[in-house]
């Protein structure tokens, strides 16, 4: 959602006059480029374990993150509070370290920020030191429905549509946590209903509704206003003094709308679908074979040995194994990877990423061939392309780097069963979990949750315990063959790398000619 202009500025207590004069302040000193981040986020919590809520929770967390970027240097630094002294010392602070001083500061404001009167001061400010590459100008922003760019330079991507991609009609914020209370317990009943083996059912609620805006030394003002709700459940069976877990969750950017009867019951038929074969499976033979991944959820896999191997970071510091090969193919031509944060609703949906680059649509490799990285706007000045909207951040407290946002493959031209009759001894696989990736070496291991053997191209026995090694871009290009029914998991992924961010993933079904399968 995004809301008027004078929304944010009363919110966070300044003035454009006032956002204008801290980020001249930062570049005072010989600084190339200044930007403000202002995040106001509201949390809350439910847990209902053994039929009643055991625990929930509430905080907000509010501050402004200043950044300056002198040359190779950047200097952040943050405060909790946006009165003026304080935000003045933070950037006094950033700019500083872009200087190349070593320095750290600890301001306390004198009073909390509006709306947050009686809560406890954490430390307000904190200043920190990264070697990074000098910015370049971005796109400008206002309240329009257009905004064009202020001056054409390397970054600049012209004029842009801003749509909304995750409107709501019910406000987190303005719900009572009882409200949500009926619904848990619906779901719990639903489940242990489901099946006489289910001993225990975990569920939990949690959402956060985060009020963003972002100004920077070349005039442009973003702002942006984005919801979550999680919905997640963990069902313990037990069958013959064996025990069986699973996990299912749902997560979407909307508001409290999105706890429909469809969602539950499609959450309650999930948790306890496959538990059979759960139950069933074995560990099989080990050793190298095809391998055919499952449409959606496999696409961590994708996210994982693949994904972080595309960002710009990784590859402008020369530590990815797709450094300098723009332009090269890198697989079958039917393979296109995208990342995407225009998905509406999606996880990973972004207006604006964390550096106010609208959000976009990212071909990474299109038709075989590896078309971009993903960038913030320090890597795109360092290659000389328009930032790709993905510089993220965890929070106020962290300096923006490149991160993934929905990543998937897009669907090919074979179907499903085609493709499972096609392999001669191999095995499906459609949940991993507790993967490992060598971002340099491209390396990676998964371990399996869930799969069968196939056998003369069926799917025969149900396997577990097993692990797929490999190498991303050698997976990558052992493809051969993609699947039609391409699927966007909608799991409550968060993706780690220093700092954490919601991300989504996604595959169609994909055959992969060779791979290692940890067994027996």
């Amino acid at each position: 959602m995004i809301k008027e202009k004078g929304y944010y500025l009363d919110l966070f207590q300044v003035t454009v006059e006032q956002l204008a004069a801290l980020t001249a302040e930062g570049i005072r000193g010989g600084g190339s480029y200044c930007d403000l981040f202002f995040e106001n986020t509201t949390y809350h919590e439910l847990l209902l374990r053994d039929g009643i809520v055991s625990s929930g929770g509430f905080h907000i967390d509010f501050g402004v993150g200043i950044r300056v970027l002198k040359g190779d240097r950047t200097g952040y630094a943050y405060s909790e509070s946006t009165d003026a002294r304080a935000m003045a010392e933070a950037v006094k602070a950033a700019s500083k370290i872009a200087s190349g001083a070593i320095f750290e500061a600890t301001i306390y404001p004198p009073a909390p920020p509006r709306g947050t009167e009686g809560r406890t001061p954490q430390t307000p400010c904190v200043a920190s030191l990264r070697a990074e590459n000098e910015i370049s100008q971005g796109r400008q922003c206002a309240d329009a429905t257009v905004y064009p760019v202020r001056a054409r330079s390397v970054g600049s991507v012209g004029a842009l549509c801003r749509p909304d991609r995750y409107p709501f009609e019910r406000d987190w914020r303005e719900a009572e946590a009882r409200m949500f209370v009926p619904y848990l317990e619906k779901l719990q009943q639903k489940i242990s209903a489901s099946d006489q083996r289910v001993v225990k059912v975990i569920v939990s609620l949690s959402d956060q509704v985060s009020d963003i805006q972002m100004y920077n030394s070349l005039g442009e003002l973003t702002s942006d206003t984005r919801p979550m709700g999680t919905i997640a459940v963990s069902v313990v069976f037990t069958q013959d003094d064996r025990i069986e877990n699973k996990t299912v969750s749902r997560s979407f950017r909307s508001g409290s709308e999105m706890l429909t009867d469809s969602l539950l019951e499609e959450i309650a038929s999930e948790a306890v679908a496959g538990i059979d074969e759960r139950f069933e499976a074995r560990r099989p033979k080990g050793g190298q074979m095809p391998v055919v991944m499952g449409a959606g959820a496999s696409g961590i896999l994708l996210h994982e040995a693949m994904g972080h191997a595309f960002e710009a970071d990784f590859n402008r510091k020369g530590q990815s194994i797709f450094s300098g090969r723009i332009g090269e193919k890198v697989c079958s031509e039917e393979i296109s990877i995208v990342d995407d944060g225009t998905i509406p609703g999606n996880r990973g949906a972004v207006n604006f990423d964390d550096e106010g680059v609208p959000g976009q649509n990212t071909f990474m490799v299109r038709n075989g061939v590896l078309e971009s990285y993903l960038h913030d706007r320090i890597s795109a000045e360092h290659f000389g392309v328009s930032p790709t909207g993905n510089g993220r951040r965890e929070s106020f407290r962290y300096a923006p780097i490149p991160r993934m946002r929905a990543t998937y493959m897009l669907g090919g031209s074979s179907d499903k069963d085609s493709i499972i009759a096609s392999v001669k001894k191999g095995i499906y696989v459609d949940q991993f979990s507790n993967g490992q990736v060598q971002i340099g070496e491209g390396d990676f291991t998964f371990f399996v949750k869930s799969g069968f053997l196939i056998e003369d191209g069926r799917l025969t026995m149900p396997v577990k315990d097993i692990n797929i090694i490999g190498n991303g871009p050698q997976a990558l290009a052992d493809i051969i063959a993609v699947g039609n029914d391409l699927k966007v998991d909608d799991g409550a992924w968060t993706c780690g790398k220093g700092q954490s961010c919601p991300v989504s993933c996604g595959i169609p079904t994909v055959l992969v000619r060779n791979l290692t399968v940890g067994g027996e």
